[in-house]
């Protein structure tokens, strides 16, 4: 029992994570329509500008820890934010006209480019952060056995809850809420009626950028590292489990991801863990192509 307890408790700050990016994936979506892996590279790209820039304020302006996290931190926005309104004024915004594929192969150069100047800067050196806040909670024991989340873990789960929670209130309770709504619906209608649909695609492209800016920043403090290959694994995990839930409400694509998170963390802890990507992946697919077999019955 309190092994089972441990694995929901790790599968807590996962699921925050995948809640958090598959809701800014939707919102991008809303307004692009095509499958986009950029967001992904965006993710890890803001978790490499970290590390490089802590490591440049530690290593080289002798600035202790908290201070060049700050540095890290405020560079990873500035970088990533930037790649991400250039990348949604100039290369998806006149593509998501134009044919599915022209956007894939889009995203894919966008990605390659992204990767390869974190690489480059980085030397191909892979920089670990050190480790911080890692005094754990304990919220049940069973006799020598504790069930434990560490510090990082629960800010990390806090600040990814309140993304989701604060984008849900924007979009349901505001006039720019309803006005995105309306763009995602009819582009041309919501012309027609004096709204401009490439301006709300930019907000909404940039809102997504910083939603994944965010979250790789976070991920980057867990984890200690941000492999340079993640921006694909991620790029294509990202698209697919925001299919859990459905492209069409930020919301419910948050918490389909949030659940996928649970079944992934609890077959990590019981089934074979060499088969654990594979059949993730698997039901991954599954569910977008039943998904759009609904669609297609409607």
């Amino acid at each position: 029992m309190a092994y089972l307890l441990q694995q929901l408790a790790n599968a807590v700050p996962l699921a925050a994570l995948y809640a958090a990016l598959a809701f800014g994936y939707a919102v991008a979506f809303g307004v692009t329509k095509r499958a986009d892996i950029t967001y992904g590279a965006i993710f890890a790209f803001s978790g490499q500008i970290l590390l490089l820039f802590t490591e440049l304020a530690f290593n080289r302006f002798w600035l202790v820890l908290p201070a060049a996290l700050a540095v890290g931190t405020c560079a990873a926005i500035a970088y990533s934010l930037a790649a991400g309104i250039w990348i949604g004024r100039s290369i998806m915004l006149p593509l998501v006209s134009k044919s599915p594929n022209t956007v894939i192969v889009a995203a894919l150069g966008i990605m390659i480019v992204l990767m390869e100047t974190a690489r480059l800067a980085a030397d191909t050196r892979a920089i670990w952060l050190p480790p911080f806040l890692n005094d754990t909670v304990v919220f049940w024991r069973d006799g020598p056995f504790k069930v434990t989340l560490t510090y990082i873990q629960l800010i990390d789960t806090a600040l990814m809850a309140a993304i989701v929670a604060v984008g849900a209130l924007i979009l349901r309770r505001t006039a720019w809420g309803r006005i995105w709504r309306a763009v995602t619906d009819d582009p041309l209608a919501a012309e027609l009626c004096g709204t401009s649909a490439s301006r709300v695609f930019l907000v909404a492209y940039a809102a997504a950028a910083l939603v994944a800016t965010i979250c790789g920043i976070l991920a980057t403090f867990y984890y200690g590292s941000m492999d340079f290959g993640a921006g694909l694994m991620f790029g294509l995990k990202v698209l697919l489990i925001a299919a859990v839930g459905g492209y069409s409400d930020p919301l419910r694509s948050a918490g389909g991801a949030a659940g996928l998170a649970v079944v992934e963390t609890l077959w990590g802890a019981y089934g074979p863990f060499v088969w654990r990507d594979l059949v993730i992946f698997s039901l991954l697919v599954l569910l977008l192509v039943m998904s759009r077999r609904e669609r297609v019955v409607l």
